[in-house]
């Protein structure tokens, strides 16, 4: 089923204008490094540090070697077919629609998803230093955006968001320049400073350096906020069909924005540790698993340089107020317009209504920039916090990015006339490691946060059958309609009635089902789904499902490896440390290879092939698949 011919073949015009060329090599790097220094600076530290305690740094630092593994094949990718909206885009061209609409749902989620957390980021700060404008309350001894006051705010700075995105990329990108300037100086005049008030015995005094043991230094990794504020490297990609000389601008934006903001986050991480004072915390020396309902857990950096009780510290804590609300407003507006291009592109592959591509004046998808405001502010509801929707985020946007180790190799072989501007060397290598590096991520969430992001992924599903496979003539209009509602009313009934979804802790709730007919009942439906999509759908429709069972693996094996590991609700976990590990390593070489294999030239990817060759060779041509 070919679709959007002209766009796909490199104009990046669709029939409704497309999207403009207009974002240089510096806009690029500098919404890609926007986009991570963002909340993540402002609580990450305390979070990532009270789950690990000084080891948190270790994890800063693994995180940023996985991120950058994981980012190798999108150079790559990136500079081959740059698109808007790029990460959602390549599994259509690898796998085909139905594992397209898979990642391409879960990695909206996670952009959507992260405007409201940057809006509950500012008001946090702000409500933690001025209590009286009554943006925060408590419960259970965390802090929490009030009702209506603190959330009513988050949805005004929403629609700010909105306003900065619907005047064009251009727009966004010289308005977020110097702000990138000023949240890069901050952060670093941060951590210098805190130097100063530095106090050795933090990183041995109190349990050793990894008081909590080994585990947890990976588990921050993916549930404290510095997985999510590593991977902004994808706004290089999302906006890459909007710059002026997307070849050679993406890969060197993409590999600075994963380096600059590496060494701040891992240097802000040493100084905040060094720089805790236990007792202006309200805490007993050694209480690191406390750290998010102590006394700093508003306002963590603001209250080290104000705790030291020095002048030059206290004025910069003033200016760390002020970044506490520019530093995540820019990183909430570049992410909304993340989210409009994401929606582009799954209207591009007509896996939503082509109106979702239709561009205003400035030549933003203003009906997809919609969608993703309203659809942000519904996350205020659930999680009015920014340490409880970390989580979320952090690993639906992992769950997306298994997809540039397994495209590559499929592109290779169904692409190799493109040209490449940039050639990945030794790609059979880097391609499985950088597809086992987003799978451990997975498994470090934890079973709690896969449960929640599987199933919200999960409920995609009918949507996908309801629209996309009737309208391309897969199925017929009664049995898409059958299946969509059958499985959504079940899926429903099944996350609420289970008690094992959106529980917190990582157990289940009283009177909830046993883990083993939850697992089963989980399992028998979305397998039944597909099946059902399978029986029903016309040869092309089989193929595309045939190309999705990898995924459909993947995401089912990972929740039990998760259930039974450390990082799940057993007291005495089946896969002690390192088993569970191992075990996860082991289904995801088994997936790799059964994702290569699933891989197949689609249509639309014969179509950019096609495209290319039509217009010839361009200078510094390096087609070929190669090694």
């Amino acid at each position: 089923m070919a679709i959007a011919h002209e766009e796909e073949r490199g104009t990046f015009e669709s029939a409704d204008g497309g999207l403009k060329r207009s974002l240089s090599l510096t806009q690029l790097l500098l919404l890609g490094v926007s986009a991570q220094i963002g909340s993540g600076w402002l609580f990450g530290v305390l979070a990532a540090a009270g789950v690990a305690g000084p080891a948190a740094i270790l994890s800063w630092i693994i995180a940023s070697v996985l991120v950058f593994l994981i980012a190798l094949t999108y150079l790559e990718l990136g500079a081959m077919l740059p698109r808007s909206g790029a990460i959602v885009r390549y599994t259509f061209l690898s796998h085909g629609a139905f594992s397209g609409w898979i990642i391409g749902w879960a990695y909206w989620l996670s952009v959507v998803s992260i405007p409201p957390i940057e809006a509950e980021a500012t008001l946090t700060y702000l409500g933690g230093r001025f209590p009286e404008t009554h943006f925060l309350t408590t419960v259970g001894g965390v802090k929490l955006l009030s009702w209506p006051t603190g959330i009513v705010s988050g949805f005004i700075l929403m629609l700010l968001f909105f306003i900065l995105n619907f005047f064009g990329a251009r727009f966004l990108a010289e308005s977020n320049r110097w702000v990138t300037l000023w949240k890069i100086a901050l952060p670093t005049l941060t951590f210098i400073f805190l130097f100063f008030i530095l106090n050795g015995s933090n990183f041995t005094s109190y349990g050793g350096f990894a008081p909590q043991g080994v585990p947890p230094i990976f588990h921050a990794i993916a549930t404290t906020g510095i997985i999510f504020s590593l991977l902004g490297f994808r706004q290089a990609l999302d906006y890459g069909g909007e710059s002026r000389n997307p070849q050679r601008d993406v890969p060197l934006a993409t590999i600075g924005s994963i380096v600059i903001p590496a060494v701040i986050y891992t240097l802000l991480q040493v100084a905040f540790i060094g720089a805790i004072n236990w007792q202006d915390m309200g805490l007993k020396g050694g209480q690191w698993d406390k750290l998010v309902s102590g006394g700093w857990a508003d306002g963590p950096l603001f209250h080290a340089l104000d705790s030291a009780n020095i002048a030059a510290l206290a004025a910069l804590g003033t200016f760390l107020l002020i970044d506490a609300a520019i530093s995540p407003l820019a990183t909430g507006w570049v992410y909304l317009g993340t989210g409009a291009r994401t929606g582009y592109g799954l209207g591009v592959h007509r896996n939503v209504p082509r109106t979702f591509t239709a561009s205003n004046r400035y030549g933003i998808p203003w009906l997809a920039l919609v969608v993703s405001a309203v659809v942000g502010c519904v996350f205020f509801v659930p999680a009015p916090s920014w340490y409880q929707l970390v989580g979320f985020i952090s690993s639906a946007a992992v769950l997306t990015y298994i997809m540039g180790g397994v495209g590559l190799p499929v592109l290779r072989k169904t692409a190799g006339a493109l040209e490449r501007p940039f050639r990945l060397r030794g790609f059979r290598f880097w391609s499985p490691v950088s597809f086992l590096a987003a799978v451990l991520i997975l498994y470090w969430s934890g079973f709690a946060t896969l449960t929640n992001v599987f199933t919200a992924t999960f409920i995609g599903l009918p949507f996908f059958t309801a629209y996309y496979a009737w309208k391309a003539g897969w199925m017929h209009a009664v049995a898409s309609t059958v299946v969509s509602v059958v499985f959504f009313v079940l899926w429903i009934w099944t996350a609420a009635a289970s008690g094992w979804v959106l529980t917190g802790s990582g157990g289940a709730r009283p009177g909830a089902w046993p883990f083993v007919t939850y697992y089963v009942v989980f399992c028998v439906l979305v397998v039944a789904f597909c099946t059902a999509v399978w029986v029903f759908s016309n040869a092309e429709g089989r193929q595309h499902v045939n190309a999705t069972w990898w995924l459909v693996w993947l995401l089912l094996a990972s929740l039990l490896v998760g259930y039974l590991g450390v990082y799940g609700p057993l007291a005495t976990p089946v896969l002690q440390f390192p088993w569970g590990m191992v075990t996860e390593l082991l289904v995801g070489i088994v997936t790799y290879l059964w994702a290569v294999r699933s891989g197949f030239e689609t249509a639309e990817i014969k179509d950019i092939v096609a495209g290319a060759a039509g217009r010839g060779p361009r200078s510094g041509t390096a087609a070929g698949a190669g090694a």
